[in-house]
């Protein structure tokens, strides 16, 4: 089939800011090497959102179950909960990659303040909440923009419209 017959859906998507968030790390617990890579936990002690729909602070507890991958690629594996300001709860499953060359990454790992624009770090929040008025966050698809930092990180959330 040529690709002039192909149909063309007529939406092109776009991108509307949710929130901007700094989620507050704990030093990782690296458990090893294991089949799928070398797995490290990274514990969330908490932090803020905000954005024009929703703000609000990051509860400690969650944690990020990271795997760095053979080919150096870091798989990320994000949970934790939100609550707004106005004391609803919405968990959130942050799915992810980050990458770059292997000189910025050491510094990454180093503690080192690198721009994000040096490397690749993109995830896919999925949301779920029973609050009333953020109901809506349960039925989108977003995307992520992350930043590393030795202490942080910070997460730029947009749904895709």
């Amino acid at each position: 089939m040529a690709n002039d017959t192909l149909p063309v859906v007529s939406v092109t998507p776009s991108l509307q800011l949710l929130y901007t968030s700094r989620i507050d790390i704990a030093a990782p617990q690296d458990v090893g090497r294991t089949p799928l890579g070398q797995r490290r936990i990274i514990n969330i002690s908490g932090g803020a959102f905000a954005g024009p729909r929703l703000s609000g602070r990051i509860l400690p507890g969650g944690a990020d179950w990271q795997v760095v991958r053979s080919d150096g690629i870091v798989e990320v594996d994000a949970r934790y909960t939100l609550e707004t300001d106005d004391g609803a709860l919405i968990y959130i499953s942050n799915w992810g990659l980050r990458h770059g060359p292997p000189e910025v990454i050491a510094r990454l790992g180093a503690g080192g303040k690198v721009d994000p624009g040096e490397y690749y770090f993109r995830t896919t929040p999925v949301f779920e909440t029973g609050a009333p008025g953020y109901a809506w966050l349960n039925g989108i698809i977003a995307v992520g923009v992350g930043e590393r930092r030795a202490d942080a990180v910070i997460i730029t959330a947009y749904e895709v419209r």
